[in-house]
């Protein structure tokens, strides 16, 4: 496996458990969709697996090795809500630059216009934030993204646009994928496989 979760639980306190003893796995080259209801652990998973979070137990594996505990980590995660990703103290070159410094051509293609790396994160919109947000994660260290319902407060026709910009990088770099959603309609259109997160929490 890439990407493993082994045994994973997570409580906020001993009566409020939020994972329970969660194995799930996504292979070298796989696109991988994990949906379930609002609420159910998604994010806490995808938290987890992106090293956001500790787990109260169990442990997370990329290539067979635990997540490294400093500097540039493999697996990037792309949150539902961007304004949360970001400093809004910052400028978004700031932003961009703290992770990776992309060229020019890549931030046209993923349809950033130079002009917004003057602005803070107030003067974009949702859909122009969230080009940074895939941005920055596509840093040339990454190995492994993980989209958390990275495109429901979108517009369809930006959702369409980010989504093809995404996977045709993915494709083109042969990155891991884990699409974090509650839509199956999604999930089937983007991934080659889809797992009922009610499955892996039984």
């Amino acid at each position: 496996m890439l990407l493993e979760a082994k045994d994973i639980s997570f409580r906020y306190t001993k009566n409020n458990i939020i994972l329970n003893h969660i194995n799930f796995g996504v292979d070298a080259g796989e696109r991988v969709a994990l949906i379930g209801p609002s609420g159910c652990g998604k994010s806490t998973l995808s938290q987890i697996l992106s090293g956001y979070l500790k787990p109260s137990s169990g442990s997370v594996l990329f290539n067979g090795k635990p997540l490294p505990k400093e500097g540039y980590c493999p697996v990037q995660l792309i949150y539902q809500h961007p304004e949360k990703a970001i400093n809004p103290r910052w400028k978004l070159k700031k932003t961009l630059t703290e992770a990776w410094r992309p060229d020019e051509a890549f931030l046209t293609e993923l349809g950033i216009e130079k002009q917004w790396l003057t602005r803070y994160p107030n003067e974009l919109s949702g859909g122009e934030l969230q080009r940074f947000c895939v941005a920055r994660a596509l840093g040339p260290q990454t190995q492994f993204i993980i989209a958390d319902e990275m495109s429901t407060m979108l517009d369809v026709i930006t959702q369409a646009q980010i989504w093809q910009l995404m996977l045709n990088t993915i494709k083109k770099r042969g990155l891991g994928l884990l699409v974090v959603t509650h839509s199956l309609e999604l999930a089937e259109c983007i991934c080659s496989r889809v797992v009922k997160f009610e499955e892996i929490a039984k």
